[in-house]
């Protein structure tokens, strides 16, 4: 096995080999910028080590990892236009360099080349990737207008909730270890266990990013601690510490989420306070640990070396380790 900074170095240069500005420049020049901002290319490493753990050549896996990433930035640009985001990465958003016509139309190219890229592939591994793509990319749709949709309701719930999160960002990590696998030609019980893996870790993460966005150190946690406070988002923690405190404190809670002061430092604050007096911190703390827990359960199902399951459990590890 490779590390991961070697799988990210092959993959970055087989992007740069397969996307280029084209004509009609103003419909490809911002897709090759965006996939050109930095980033970490998780997802389509996760795609050439879960190839290469189930004993095929990562370079196999490229265009697979090609399609992950291309997808991924598509839903990078549309967000952007839905949220009016001036930044992306630290860079001007692809609508802010260009404009809201052009953002949506190269985002639609996109969408595509990714599905394009699988036609490098014969079936019926051609299909089932395509499958999976097309179950994924319409989940994170609709995770996204489950996301949209809370911001105007009073009344979600914590099932809601996860389930939002499934589909907006853990339903991605899944398919992106089940497309190595599905390249590697591996068993379907194998696939199913390292989606699982990817999925309940997903879960996890974004659970663990509601934490941190509250409860993080704002020197390693990379953006504003408190944003989410400050945006009145409905996170977990929000979420529990209606669902475990008393009328007063709901109410104080619903009062707070009610207003966006100029200066949020008090807010802040208080809500913070809320979500340790109702014991929401340590149930959001104990919920991370039970997804993390399911994730590495599914990884023990896979029937492969220990030695082969080794990164898989290492990047979980080091995942759930984060502070930023």
């Amino acid at each position: 096995m490779q590390s991961i900074e070697f799988y990210r170095s092959e993959f970055i240069s087989y992007l740069e080999k397969r996307v280029k500005a084209q004509e009609p420049r103003n419909l490809y020049e911002p897709i090759t910028y965006i996939l050109n901002l930095e980033g970490k290319r998780l997802r389509p490493v996760l795609v050439l080590m879960t190839a290469e753990i189930f004993g095929v050549d990562y370079k196999k896996a490229l265009d697979a990892a090609l399609s992950v990433e291309v997808f991924h930035n598509f839903s990078l640009v549309h967000d952007d236009i839905m949220d009016r985001a001036p930044l992306r990465r630290g860079k001007p958003s692809v609508h802010e360099k260009w404009n809201v016509n052009t953002g949506i139309l190269s985002g639609d190219a996109m969408l595509i080349v990714a599905y394009q890229l699988f036609e490098n592939y014969e079936d019926p591994m051609f299909r089932n990737l395509a499958k999976l793509f097309s179950k994924t990319a319409l989940e994170v749709c609709e995770g996204q207008q489950y996301d949209m949709d809370f911001e105007e309701r009073e009344d979600v719930t914590i099932s809601e909730y996860l389930k939002m999160i499934e589909y907006k960002t853990a339903v991605l990590v899944a398919a992106t270890l089940k497309m190595g696998a599905i390249v590697a030609e591996a068993p379907s019980d194998a696939q199913d266990a390292v989606y699982d893996f990817g999925l309940n870790l997903g879960i996890a993460f974004q659970i663990k990013d509601d934490f941190l966005d509250a409860f993080g150190d704002s020197e390693t946690f990379g953006k504003q601690v408190g944003g989410d406070i400050i945006e009145n988002k409905k996170t977990f923690l929000y979420l529990k510490a209606l669902d475990l405190g008393t009328p007063e404190q709901k109410k104080e809670l619903l009062d707070l989420y009610s207003i966006k002061p100029e200066d949020p430092s008090a807010k802040i604050n208080s809500i913070k306070d809320i979500f340790t007096d109702t014991g929401a911190a340590k149930s959001t703390e104990a919920e991370i640990g039970h997804y993390t827990q399911k994730a590495f359960d599914s990884l023990k199902m896979l029937d492969i070396s220990a030695d082969k399951k080794a990164p898989l459990q290492e990047f979980g590890e080091n995942l759930m380790r984060r502070k930023v």
